[in-house]
């Protein structure tokens, strides 16, 4: 992978113009060595990997990661585009964007802020984020790889992921090479083609195809934050949460669909005793004749 971008074009402040570094607390600097320790990186300009750790509620008068979260956003994709392309010959474009998606949307990406503890040294005055990302914590251990949208992650965390991956790129001169050698080891475990679940809406609808089953969602989110499907009439998922519909309408699906996936089970056992019981009494009628 080439260098994209001339070094000069990187830098857009004059440096006369830059707040010096010795204006930075000494706490301060020693987070960003801790920062790049756990990314594995070592910055030229400390003050690229500052600005990627700072929210735009920090204070007006510093840069936040805004800009280099668009530049990680835009690298990321790329990087994990070229390497599923090299790793995949025979995937069709339709599952080579499926398994993209897996590596590179939030709740993925607040996972890797999660695991390198990222988040402890965002610059913030966001007093909700705390709780936030606690309960986020708290849900990874039922979905070790990834919930499909079942959980809701904080998209500040996958921010400073995407902008800490900005920062790199910029300060290493734009190789994508030097790039990708950090930011790969930060991605683990990368999501395989193995690896790759279907939505809980997907899942759900080709079972009920599969068993011609009518689907219905509905329900008052916009009151109480519920959604309910109905399958064939009857109510077989109920969800409720309040801050995104999105959410509550995977999680309804979800019970849904075990539900349904339970109910085929016993039917099918059902029928296959009916018919041992049935084929037992032709036997002792067969034996009785005789």
């Amino acid at each position: 992978m080439e260098t994209l971008v001339k070094q000069e074009e990187r830098v857009i402040v004059p440096w006369d113009q830059k707040p010096s570094l010795e204006e930075e607390t000494e706490s301060s600097e020693l987070s960003l060595e801790e920062v790049e320790e756990i990314v594995g990186y070592k910055f030229r300009d400390k003050r690229m990997l500052q600005r990627a750790l700072t929210h735009h509620s920090y204070k007006e008068s510093c840069d936040s990661y805004e800009r280099l979260e668009f530049v990680g956003d835009s690298v990321l994709n790329l990087m994990i585009t070229m390497e599923q392309y090299a790793l995949y010959p025979e995937l069709a474009p339709g599952k080579l964007t499926r398994l993209r998606a897996a590596n590179v949307d939030t709740e993925k990406l607040a996972r890797v802020a999660v695991k390198c503890d990222l988040h402890k040294y965002l610059r913030h005055r966001m007093p909700m984020l705390e709780w936030q990302i606690r309960e986020f914590t708290e849900s990874l251990p039922h979905y070790p790889l990834h919930s499909s949208g079942l959980i809701d992650p904080p998209k500040v965390l996958a921010d400073i992921v995407e902008s800490t991956i900005g920062a790199i790129f910029l300060d290493c001169g734009s190789s994508l090479d030097t790039t990708w050698e950090v930011v790969e080891k930060l991605l683990q475990p990368i999501i395989t083609l193995a690896d790759l679940q279907t939505h809980p809406v997907t899942r759900l609808y080709e079972l009920c195809q599969k068993n011609n089953m009518t689907i219905a969602v509905e329900g008052s989110w916009t009151t109480t934050g519920e959604i309910k499907v109905l399958v064939d009439d009857k109510l077989f998922g109920k969800e409720k949460f309040k801050p995104k519909k999105a959410i509550a309408v995977n999680r309804a699906a979800e019970n849904a669909y075990h539900k349904i996936e339970r109910m085929l089970r016993e039917r099918e056992h059902n029928k296959s005793h009916k018919q041992d019981e049935e084929l037992q009494q032709d036997e002792k009628q067969e034996s009785d004749q005789k």
